[in-house]
């Protein structure tokens, strides 16, 4: 899995999108690496607004994780396993990323590209779960 998401380092920020060089959203990462990995997608995401996470109150990112990916505790995370991050207190999950080292992600989000940032101490307070690829 963390081969493959290194393979989306520098893929321009394009909302909705899970295009390898082309453009991907944080969740376009998640299912590009899916694919690469399983072949297709179990389910295609609805339509969504960049500001959807703010509009509704339901956990449509946690679910759709937790259908198809392994739930796991924060402290099992390792490289390669994806996280979910809760922007706001009392909003519901809206980012999500590949864990890349201890300290490290690769995420795509608006205004830059799919990058590795480190997961400092701003990202870690908002982390909320963590999957596994099956």
């Amino acid at each position: 899995m963390l081969k493959e998401a290194r393979l989306w380092l520098g893929t321009p920020y394009r909302h909705q999108a899970s295009t390898l060089r082309a453009g991907c959203d944080c969740l376009g990462l998640v299912r590009g690496v899916w694919r690469a990995i399983h072949g297709d997608e179990p389910e295609a995401p609805p339509p969504y607004r960049p500001d959807w996470a703010e509009l509704g109150e339901r956990e449509l990112l946690l679910d759709a994780f937790g259908r198809w990916l392994t739930p796991l505790p924060l402290s099992e995370a390792r490289p390669g396993d994806v996280l979910v991050f809760r922007m706001a207190p009392g909003a519901v999950a809206k980012h999500c990323a590949i864990r890349s080292g201890p300290d490290h992600i690769i995420h795509a989000y608006w205004g830059r590209a799919c990058v590795e940032s480190a997961l400092g101490r701003w990202w870690r307070e908002r982390l909320i779960a963590a999957f596994r690829f099956p």
